[in-house]
């Protein structure tokens, strides 16, 4: 049995690319936060992104905020073996912070250790909005 409603799937993508119909006003699909509903253990990333099987649990949704140890400790080398994030967006802070044994910023800091010059203290934000003098 095919379950596939043309309508409706069109206008979940829409809705979750953030261009769909909501009242809401700054609504964004959250990746972070999804990844923990849906994937908690992180099953799922670990099944179609390999460079990162060594990570345990929910620490795989945001592979950028471990230390360098345990980073190492799962064969991962970021910006090598798997790419920084192009960009962090502000909101996933509070998701990332809420993992059991977790501190809100391993680094002290948000985003990744070496962010690339043209990204730095740039969140989705800037991305999205339409004004470019931020």
């Amino acid at each position: 049995k095919v379950d596939y409603d043309v309508c409706s799937n069109y206008g979940n993508w829409l809705y979750s690319a953030g261009i769909g119909n909501d009242p809401r006003d700054n609504r964004k699909f959250n990746v972070i936060k999804q990844g923990l509903d849906y994937d908690g253990n992180g099953d799922y990333v670990r099944l179609w992104v390999p460079e990162l099987q060594g990570i345990k649990g929910a620490d795989i949704h945001s592979p950028w905020t471990l230390s360098s140890a345990a980073l190492s400790q799962a064969g991962v080398t970021l910006g090598e073996t798997y790419p920084w994030p192009v960009v962090t967006a502000p909101e996933w802070s509070r998701h990332i912070s809420q993992r059991p044994g977790r501190n809100s910023h391993p680094r002290g800091r948000r985003g990744p250790a070496q962010a690339p010059a043209q990204h730095k203290d740039r969140g989705i934000d800037f991305y999205f909005s339409r004004k470019k003098d931020v």
